[in-house]
């Protein structure tokens, strides 16, 4: 195969939740393990239509004697991804990556809040299970605030459940958890982390996103997010997933997502 592209075997490609599917993809063990934040661009191996991958974010990567395997964690939202969910065991797929930059780690903090809303749980859960691994953290140690519309766009909960002792769960109609936007309810507890000893990270819709840049920009904490873009290549040479971010002297600058991210400081990027 070309290089970082590789033909992945389905293991399972299930519906877990009414429009969001797990599938969990078999690859040849050369395949380079993905840092918490990366991606991959995903196809269906010789499908000519669509012919453009899809943007996924990891949600487990584990390997094993022969093999490794990688699951990942989408919504179905257009043509494309309802084609990926149509898939069975033993399908082929193209798998293009390790991609993007992974979050930073910063051990010397010692308190983690994840902020997560809908399918943003995907890399936050690998961070939080590469964070109690590699890194010893202790479960006591990460608080998760996850939130989505209902309930039944809150996913990954019993994964979660395993990686951390404080999770608190909020839906925009209150059918699951507190009846909240998950930013108002992270507003509402944001005494309890100094930031001095805090890192946020963060991934979700732009929206919130926003939201949580002008909650802190007064603040002086440390908050990584990965943004959700549209991506056609992956590597940056077609400059569709360009965002406005700040330079170092505060001067408007563009950088791809797919490249130069999905990770970047919250304060960074210009959000309105």
């Amino acid at each position: 195969m070309k290089k970082n592209i590789y033909i992945g075997e389905i293991l399972k490609n299930e519906e877990i939740q009414n429009d969001y599917f797990l599938m969990k993809v078999a690859l040849n063990n050369s395949f380079a393990e993905p840092q918490p934040g990366q991606f991959v661009m995903i196809r269906i191996a010789g499908l000519s239509e669509p012919f453009l991958g899809r943007p996924i974010s990891v949600y487990s990567f584990s390997r094993g004697k022969s093999f490794c395997t990688m699951e990942l964690l989408y919504r179905v939202v257009g043509r494309g991804t309802k084609i990926m969910a149509g898939l069975i065991k033993n399908s082929q797929v193209e798998i293009h990556g390790p991609l993007g930059t992974p979050f930073a780690i910063f051990p010397a903090k010692e308190k983690i809040v994840f902020i997560a809303g809908g399918i943003g749980v995907a890399p936050l859960s690998l961070l939080a299970h590469h964070l109690c691994k590699n890194v010893c953290y202790d479960k006591s140690q990460m608080t998760f605030y996850l939130g989505a519309q209902t309930a039944e766009a809150i996913i990954g909960l019993d994964r979660l459940k395993k990686l951390c002792y404080d999770i608190h769960i909020y839906t925009d109609d209150g059918t699951l958890g507190g009846k909240s936007l998950v930013t108002q309810a992270f507003q509402k507890d944001i005494k309890k982390y100094q930031p001095e000893n805090t890192v946020i990270y963060a991934c979700g819709p732009n929206g919130m996103l926003s939201v949580l840049a002008k909650m802190l920009k007064s603040k002086k904490y440390n908050c990584q997010v990965s943004l959700e873009e549209r991506m056609a290549c992956g590597t940056g040479a077609c400059m569709g997933c360009a965002v406005a971010i700040r330079d170092n002297n505060g001067a408007l600058a563009y950088k791809r997502v797919c490249s130069d991210g999905p990770v970047f400081n919250l304060q960074e990027v210009i959000w309105e």
